[in-house]
């Protein structure tokens, strides 16, 4: 291999590129917030982890690491912490809402910042298709659901504030 095409210095690597950041505002609930905050601790014990080892030869992980870092820091530095309201009349950010399908299912949304969601648990980011039908939509009323599988209508059935220790 032709010597033109070897880095040479240190071994240091470039620091990787940033996570990109979302456009959306970072509404984030209090628990949310303190999720955010357990991960930054997590990661930067694992980067310490990384710099103590004995052998640092791929120092990639350690690059991964910092990445993460420099994300966490930047999302809690835009976070804007909602307190949920005591008894909703309307969804909104921070409400946990139940609805009813046409065939009878009852399914219940918690409507959470981006980086709390988690589709399986029922957690949908603000901006989701489903969150922007059920914003302001009080109980008993139809909302329409734009899917790609095709529109479905919902009732909403409840309304109530997220339990913040969850």
């Amino acid at each position: 291999m032709s010597r033109a095409f070897v880095k040479e210095g240190d071994a240091e690597l470039e620091p990787l590129p940033d996570l990109p950041q979302s456009p959306h505002a970072n509404y984030v609930t209090p628990r949310g917030w303190a999720a955010l905050k357990d991960r930054l601790t997590g990661t930067q014990a694992t980067l310490s982890a990384l710099r103590a080892r004995r052998d640092r030869m791929d120092k990639l992980p350690e690059a991964a690491a910092e990445r993460d870092i420099r994300y966490l820091e930047a999302r809690l530095r835009s976070a804007l912490v909602v307190q949920g309201v005591a008894d909703p009349v309307a969804v909104a950010f921070g409400c946990r809402v139940g609805v009813v399908t046409p065939e009878g299912t009852a399914l219940h949304f918690e409507i959470v910042g981006e980086d709390e969601a988690d589709a399986p648990q029922g957690r949908i980011a603000p901006h989701s298709p489903l969150a922007r039908a059920l914003m302001g939509a009080q109980v008993g009323d139809l909302v329409v659901w734009p899917r790609p599988s095709g529109a479905a209508e919902l009732e909403v059935v409840t309304i109530e504030t997220l339990d913040q220790t969850a």
